[in-house]
């Protein structure tokens, strides 16, 4: 069964992600389709996959990462406007069946991502 999975790294402190406001959307002809907002927990992974099974189509998707906000409840002065605010990730799914895990490590300056298991 297929899933879509993703957590956080905040590599400035080298800590998980913890809170950081998370949404999924799907884009459909060029429009976003909001999915699901969700919030990391302590260990800045998800409770439960974002998609699972029947609901994890093959397509084009978004991550909004709320990194700005993240930082600011954290106590670190961000300029404004923030460097990196939200951090978006488009990414394709193609096989439905497998297991999509897209993390973010980040931090007020910089992130990366990459496909995991």
């Amino acid at each position: 069964m297929g899933r879509l999975t993703t957590h956080v790294l905040d590599t400035a402190a080298g800590i998980p992600g913890q809170g950081m406001s998370i949404t999924l959307s799907r884009i459909v002809d060029n429009r976003r389709d909001t999915l699901a907002t969700v919030r990391t927990n302590d260990d800045g992974r998800c409770d439960r996959p974002l998609l699972e099974g029947d609901a994890l189509q093959p397509g084009v998707y978004e991550l909004d990462f709320a990194a700005g906000d993240y930082f600011r409840s954290r106590g670190i002065e961000l300029p404004q406007p923030a460097f990196l605010d939200v951090v978006t990730l488009r990414f394709g799914i193609a096989d439905a069946s497998a297991h999509y895990h897209v993390p973010l490590l980040v931090s007020p300056w910089s992130y990366s991502t990459y496909r995991g298991s």
